[in-house]
């Protein structure tokens, strides 16, 4: 790296060819000796040019359009400078040259680096995925200003602290939407996609360094709510009035006993119920999230939900198997059946997922590989999180136990000496 005492601008007058009573002003960038010039598109009559202090002296308006000019041209090639030296590019006075006049404009900074990925994962990322970065990038920008005073920023000069000081930004400044606020997972969400955005970089050998490195996302486990039996009876019991909050309860008991998401659901069509190995009826899809193959076996309360609107006209029209409720109208109306039966829980359509996963099918013995592979989950850890033990369940378990003690002496566990022993 270049010490910046061997760095110097100077200004000096050339006499262009012929006879001309005006000098040009141009600047003389020197490096370790060596220098380059340029012209900065200004005259004087060198009566008014003070060479050692290098300005232009006599008329006032004359020196307040000359030499603030100059002084700015001499702030922005050390700018220049300086900024070679954080991209750990050579550093010349040819390339200071170059980069001021604009024949070398850095390429590897961070809003250049979201524009590439822009340009390069719009057609691989789905809708969702694809705006969320666009709400990565808008938040970037606003702290980019706020922070900085500045537009954009060098990749080679994001590092820890610059890391740091986003996630404070988003946990203090107001959110893009009030009906989006930022919680701690929302922020680890821009985090996230901020470090995938920076990996792409550093991969790109745009960025010397991973400023990620001793970076960790801090993630809050919440505990996933999902219906009982007893409140999927209930739902399935429960006199509705209004024709809309009926679909709607259909709609999500059907997600209840598929595992279906929102988008799944609504998206079903004639030619994903078919017949499986087995003979029976099989729902067979791709989630659009990620485009996993889907294959789950109907229960026959699924299928009694489809056979209630098949050949209803509003739904043969549409071309699916089940009425369409936008997500958001159904998120209303399922807490307004919450409300008429009584269950204190926050239902989203996504709870229909989470009780297909617990109460459905993992607390009535399928296995959690089975469970994956139904709700087309690719990594079995993400199954995981939807692992709930009913305390039905862990009676029976225990019931079971005090079956098999009963049978013994005294209902006593006797444990030999060798256990005990190294």
């Amino acid at each position: 790296m270049q010490s910046t005492k061997t760095f110097n601008v100077r200004f000096i007058l050339r006499y262009p060819p012929g006879r001309s009573a005006e000098a040009l002003i141009y600047a003389r960038i020197s490096v370790n000796k060596r220098r380059a010039e340029f012209s900065v598109n200004r005259s004087v009559n060198p009566k008014t040019w003070d060479p050692n202090r290098q300005c232009v002296t006599g008329s006032k308006e004359l020196v307040n359009y000359i030499n603030p000019f100059l002084d700015d041209v001499r702030y922005k090639l050390t700018e220049c400078f300086h900024q070679l030296i954080r991209m750990n590019s050579p550093v010349s006075a040819e390339a200071i040259k170059r980069l001021y006049i604009g024949e070398d404009r850095p390429l590897n900074t961070l809003m250049n680096l979201f524009t590439y990925h822009t340009e390069t994962a719009k057609e691989l990322l789905k809708p969702g995925t694809f705006k969320n970065y666009g709400s990565t990038e808008k938040y970037i920008r606003l702290f980019l200003k706020e922070k900085y005073r500045t537009d954009d920023i060098l990749l080679c000069e994001l590092n820890y602290q610059f890391i740091s000081h986003f996630e404070l930004f988003l946990k203090t400044t107001t959110p893009l939407e009030k009906s989006n606020p930022l919680s701690n997972n929302g922020i680890m969400k821009h985090m996230e996609r901020l470090r995938k955005i920076v990996t792409l970089g550093y991969k790109m050998d745009w960025i010397p360094k991973d400023p990620f490195l001793q970076y960790k996302l801090r993630f809050q486990r919440f505990e996933r709510e999902f219906l009982l039996e007893s409140e999927i009876s209930l739902l399935h019991q429960v006199e509705l009035k209004s024709e809309k909050l009926r679909k709607c309860r259909d709609l999500f008991l059907f997600s209840c006993y598929t595992g279906l998401a929102y988008i799944d659901l609504v998206s079903l069509g004639r030619d994903n119920i078919l017949r499986g190995i087995d003979g029976e009826l099989w729902i067979k899809t791709s989630r659009k999230k990620t485009d996993t193959k889907v294959s789950v076996p109907l229960l026959p309360q699924a299928i009694e939900i489809l056979d209630k609107y098949k050949g209803r006209p509003d739904v043969e029209i549409a071309g699916g198997v089940l009425p369409v409720i936008s997500n958001q109208k159904m998120n209303i109306y399922l807490k307004e059946i919450a409300e008429i039966c009584k269950i204190n829980k926050t239902m989203t359509f996504h709870l229909a997922r989470h009780t297909f996963a617990t109460t459905v099918t993992l607390n009535n013995g399928i296995p959690l590989e089975t469970v994956s592979k139904m709700l087309g989950h690719s990594k079995l850890s993400t199954t995981q999180i939807y692992v709930h033990v009913l305390e039905r369940k862990i009676s029976e378990d225990m019931r079971a136990l005090k079956a098999k003690l009963s049978g013994r002496k005294n209902g006593a566990i006797h444990f030999s000496e060798r256990s005990f022993k190294g």
